[in-house]
């Protein structure tokens, strides 16, 4: 069965109070759900047409378990305190093995 990931884009930060909530409870969620950080934060160097932003990788055992913590009532919990406190792009993306 093929991995899933959540892969994330911060565009913009615009309440660092805010992400930081944010990120206390999905970590909580991932945590729960057998998630795995890959890349949190960390250096990056933008090519081709990226943009230089704060990216997040999150690895889980499935593309089904990968929506299913999305999905889950922590996570929900978890974007409710982000609430517009960032841009970014979100993606929940299959595996190829």
């Amino acid at each position: 069965m093929a991995k899933g990931y959540w892969m994330s884009a911060y565009r913009e930060i615009k309440d660092p109070d805010k992400l930081a909530a944010y990120a206390a409870i999905a970590a909580e969620a991932v945590k729960a759900h057998g998630g795995r950080f890959l890349a949190r934060g960390g250096r990056m160097e933008p090519k081709e047409f990226a943009v230089d932003a704060r990216t997040v990788l999150v690895e889980f055992e499935s593309f089904e378990r990968a929506k299913e913590t999305y999905a889950s009532q922590t996570y929900q919990q978890a974007l409710k305190v982000l609430d517009g406190g960032v841009v970014r792009d979100f993606r929940i993306v299959e595996g190829v093995e």
